[in-house]
């Protein structure tokens, strides 16, 4: 029974598909070879045969045939008489070989051997994963969802190899099930109690970064590069790129024919507006783009301080500053200066928040938007200024919706 479970667990070893043939044979005969060196103090008189293809193994032992009474060590030599009976036509000073069978060791040793060969299997398992993953940091993963906990979801990969992508590695809206598929990529591995932990991410900026090499092959082949991403996770990114070759226009490029390539971007994270941004050396012209969609009428920089003070037109403030400031922050972050946006008309006083409309879109539908619009409202502060009964009246739309709409309207500036 011993020896068949030796055998499972060798079996159980070789199907291990992560491990090389020279590994393994490797660590099977020194597993063996411990044992032995144990048993009787030395190996070096025996030859260990592993069959990896059949999943089993031989252990032989040579011995000197020597006279009777003059067996010094049974470990290296055998009487004549004893050798005779395994085959009559030995002589003294001869090498017999013979089989060492693996209950010759006794039930302890061969427990022993098969609780060493898990931990061997274990081990290299593990030192496997954490390698392997190790040389795919940055590197886009598609796994399937096993377990949702409420701080992680456990995610396997092709191979079955167990994955962590935490909470605060999710976009806000992500949802999953078992049984999901889920791309991320490799944000770090480390290892815990000896055991490889492989976390994953969908917020770094070295997700967007992939899924743009996935999907514009100018960017994978080097002629367009990403100078700088930086993102609000679900809500907005920004990206400068630049174009190495003057034929190629590196933003078209990126959005694609009818928006074709960045859409497929926007989904996979979860309808995050993005921006791509044309990248350039001139300051003022990076800090214009950076703005987009708003105007910008004029700018003061203050290279000593990191700050710059942009003037627009009051109905471009709203969208300079972007649903839940979150366009002037990322504008920030990508140009490297602190943004002050003011009212051309009073230079003096830094603006009021408001937020166009159009950001809105991913929580009021289009057509909703557009009756808002042809009553003379742009913003979320000018719909907020009519009396509820009057915005019923005059967008004819049902009250359930004017109510949704000034609902959501109104947690904007909360």
């Amino acid at each position: 029974m011993e020896n068949i479970n030796l055998i499972d667990t060798f079996a159980e070893f070789k199907d291990l598909k992560n491990i090389d043939r020279p590994t393994m044979m490797s660590v099977l005969e020194d597993v063996f070879r411990s044992m032995i060196i144990k048993m009787y103090g030395s190996d070096d008189n025996y030859d260990i045969i592993i069959n990896i293809d059949k999943g089993d193994f031989e252990i032989w032992r040579n011995r000197e045939v020597v006279e009777e009474g003059e067996v010094e060590d049974s470990n290296r030599q055998i009487a004549l008489s004893e050798a005779k009976k395994i085959q009559d036509d030995y002589e003294i000073g001869e090498e017999l070989t013979d089989e060492v069978k693996l209950a010759d060791f006794g039930r302890r040793a061969i427990l022993a051997i098969r609780q060493n060969l898990t931990a061997r299997i274990l081990e290299l398992e593990k030192n496997n994963i954490y390698n392997k993953y190790k040389d795919r940091i940055g590197e886009i993963i598609t796994g399937e969802v096993y377990q949702v906990w409420k701080r992680e979801i456990l995610v396997l990969d092709d191979e079955g190899n167990e994955l962590l992508l935490p909470k605060n590695e999710q976009i806000p809206s992500d949802f999953f099930r078992k049984g999901d598929t889920v791309r991320a990529i490799v944000l770090r591995v480390e290892m815990r109690n000896n055991s490889p932990i492989i976390i994953l991410s969908r917020t770094s900026s070295v997700f967007l970064e992939r899924l743009f090499e996935l999907e514009v092959p100018e960017i994978f082949d080097g002629l367009i590069t990403i100078k700088k991403i930086v993102r609000i996770p679900g809500e907005r990114a920004k990206v400068a790129v630049e174009s190495y070759d003057e034929r190629v226009d590196p933003v078209g490029a990126c959005v694609g024919m009818k928006g074709s390539r960045i859409h497929s971007i926007v989904r996979e994270l979860r309808n995050e507006n993005i921006d791509v941004i044309n990248f350039t050396n001139n300051l003022q012209l990076y800090i214009t783009r950076s703005l987009s969609p708003a105007k910008i009428s004029s700018i003061r920089i203050d290279e000593e301080n990191k700050r710059v003070g942009v003037y627009l037109q009051p109905e471009e403030v709203s969208l300079a500053i972007g649903k839940g400031g979150f366009n002037i922050k990322l504008a920030g972050q990508l140009t490297g200066y602190e943004i002050d946006v003011f009212r051309e008309a009073d230079t003096a006083v830094e603006v009021e928040d408001d937020v166009n409309l159009d950001e809105f879109t991913d929580e009021i539908e289009r057509w909703v938007i557009d009756v808002l619009k042809k009553i003379g409202c742009d913003t979320a502060k000018s719909v907020l200024e009519i009396p509820y009964e009057e915005l019923v009246k005059r967008t004819d739309l049902e009250e359930e919706t004017v109510k949704e709409i000034i609902r959501i309207l109104e947690s904007e500036f909360e």
